[in-house]
Parts: C-alpha cells; structure tokens; sequence
C-alpha cells in the first residue's frame, strides 16, 4: 500500500485587512498560530477563502515571510502559488522553495477557458522543469466552479506519470465525492484532499488523505477529531458530533457570501474587530448581516 506523501487537517486560511486595506500581518500570523495550536497539520495561506488573487506578487510574498518569521514551520505551510502567468507561478513557487516550503497547492492557468489537457499538461509541464527542483511537492487545485478550468483525471494521470516526485496531491473543491473516490481508487498513494468540510469523513473512509477546507477556521479541533478518530473503535459518538458541528459552521458560513462570512465568523469567534474587512471586489458583510449572522452563531453548537 503506497503512502501518501502529504495528508492531514490543512486550513484554507483567511488573510485579515488593515483600515488601510492592506494584508494585516500580525493578526494574520496570530491566526496562523492559533489554527495550528487548535489541531491544524498545517496552513494553506492564499488560496480562494484567503483572497490570494487580490494580491500582488509582493504582497504574495510579505505574507509568506511574514508567518515564517513569526515561527510557523514551513513544513506547516502550503501557499497557493498557481496563477494566471506561468512565469509568475514559477517565480511564487521558488520563492516558497528559497524560504524552505517545499509544498503548494497550484491552480492551473485560469483566464483562458475551453483550453485542452494538452495545455494544460504543457502548462504545468513548463513551471515544474522550470523551477528545476526535486524538493518541490505540488498539489494540483481542483476548483472548476471558481477557475472555469478542470482538471481531468486523464490530465493528473500523465501529470503523476510524468512528474511522479513533484505532483503528489489534489485540493478538489469541485463537491463531488465520486470523482474524488474515483481519484482515490485510480491513483493510489496520491493525496486526495477535500475541499469541502462535509465530505472529510467519507473521503478519509474512502482511503482519502485529508482536507483544505475554510470552515477550519472555526472549528479545526472537530475536523481534528474525525481525522484523529475515524477508525477508532468506540469513536463513532465522537465523530458524528463532530460532524454535526462542522456541518452546522459550514451551513452558517454558506447564509452569505462565504468568504466575508467567514471572516465575520472569524470575528465573532475570536472578538477581534477588524476581520471582516475584504479587499474589493470582496465586499464585508453589512451591520444588518452581521447582527443576524451574530444571533445565528451564538446559537451554534
């Protein structure tokens, strides 16, 4: 039985403003501690809940260095790298490499749509032999409701052929569990990992690996505790109760816009004012939102 390279509870972290609309480093890096101190494997800063393509190449990078000063290991880190300028994914790639973060979640090129899986593997072809490293570990980012572009299981089949050191997982947050068992079963020992809260469970009973899923920002000790338990004889209580409150948070972030509702969740949890800023075309969620917002999550479980 192949082992999975990369597997565990990895929050899809939301990236905190400043009054002035710039990403706010210390409560980002205070946040990153805390997913980590709650159960978290790791963080995977700048990817869709964490607003990653409303910032610039060198907000890009602040931000990494930024959780890498303030004591998050690398090995905890998993930056969205994947943009639309292969030359900048590979620039973002090797900056993560120089600073001792081996593994990144890619999204594939995503302005142009229709394109082909020969494209697609040409594209992903030309950033992995142009960043030339052998400590480099990338999972491939399964959005197509998002990015308009998706990833075929033949295209990851020649990827994983071709690359079988470098592509070693998959974020699918497409919602449909049967592609992801079917990822499971075709490509054995590669990390599958759930995009969506709800499906951790029967994705780590399928021979999953984990997940990169927003809700942990709220609740990563309960996915904690399905991961940790889930095979566990006597645990069944547990994990159902887990479930059912990661259910809960995750139906509740879905009321709204769910990024600003996440980092209106984020501030209602953590009391900190000043989460629920967004950086355009994002807008934060209204004073009349966050006072139903806030009667609905006081009530969670």
């Amino acid at each position: 039985m192949k082992v999975h390279k990369i597997t565990g509870v990895f929050c899809a972290a939301t990236t905190p403003i400043t009054e002035q609309g710039e990403p706010d480093l210390a409560r980002f890096t205070g946040h990153c501690q805390r997913l980590l101190s709650e159960g978290c494997h790791g963080v995977a800063l700048l990817g869709t809940t964490g607003e990653a393509n409303s910032f610039s190449m060198r907000e890009r990078f602040a931000i990494l260095e930024a959780a890498l000063k303030a004591g998050v290991p690398g090995d905890a880190l998993l930056p969205g790298t994947g943009v639309v300028a292969s030359s900048d994914t590979i620039e973002l790639t090797r900056h993560a490499l120089s600073n001792g973060v081996r593994k990144v979640v890619m999204l594939p090129p995503f302005y142009y749509k229709g394109v082909s899986d020969d494209g697609l593997f040409a594209a992903y072809a030309r950033i992995i032999e142009g960043i030339a490293n052998p400590d480099l570990q990338v999972i491939l980012y399964h959005i197509p409701q998002v990015s308009g572009v998706p990833l075929s299981q033949d295209l990851i089949g020649r990827l994983i052929e071709a690359f079988p050191d470098q592509i070693v997982g998959i974020k699918d947050s497409a919602g449909d569990f049967n592609n992801m068992q079917s990822l499971v079963e075709t490509f054995p020992g590669f990390s599958v990992l759930a995009g969506a809260d709800p499906l951790l469970l029967p994705l780590l009973k399928a021979g999953g690996a984990g997940c990169i899923t927003a809700t942990s920002n709220l609740v990563a000790g309960s996915l904690r505790t399905i991961y940790d338990k889930v095979a566990e004889a006597g645990e069944t209580g547990s994990v159902e109760a887990a479930q059912a409150r990661i259910n809960a948070y995750r139906t509740l972030s879905n009321s709204y816009v769910q990024i600003p509702t996440i980092k209106a969740m984020v501030e209602l949890k953590t009391g900190e004012a000043g989460w629920r800023r967004t950086r355009a075309p994002l807008m934060p969620l209204s004073d009349v939102h966050f006072a139903s917002l806030s009667k609905s999550f006081n009530a969670l479980p």
